[in-house]
């Protein structure tokens, strides 16, 4: 993960700028993964429990990926994964920074709200 921070955003590396966010799946909130990312001061944005509206994969990538490739056949598991990445190579970076946008409108809302329920989450 640092190396393709390094190698992708070295701007954001030598300043230490960059934060990591995941949701609260298991395996992301492990001891071990905790262990790794204090080990490496990787700040971590924190994401509330039952909260798929603030995750940008959940509310941008997936549901793109799935209009693109619904209905199409895959003889194998290559097949799917050269189609998903070359779709997400379609995304536009315009595209990727409006996502980014919403989230963040998505993170005000759910403060303002303190966590409670609000309308539109995913707007």
């Amino acid at each position: 993960m640092m190396d393709a921070v390094h190698r992708k955003r070295p701007e954001f590396w030598e300043k230490q700028t960059w934060m990591l966010h995941h949701d609260n799946v298991r395996a992301y909130s492990s001891l071990l993964i905790r262990s790794y990312l204090a080990k490496h001061q990787t700040s971590v944005v924190p994401h509330p429990p039952y909260s798929r509206d603030l995750a940008p994969a959940e509310v941008f990538l997936f549901p793109k990926l799935k209009t693109t490739l619904k209905g199409g056949r895959f003889q194998t598991i290559e097949e799917i994964q050269e189609n998903a990445i070359r779709e997400q190579r379609a995304i536009t970076e315009g595209a990727f920074q409006e996502s980014f946008q919403q989230w963040k409108k998505r993170w005000e809302r759910c403060i303002a709200s303190r966590r409670g329920y609000f309308e539109g989450g995913c707007a």
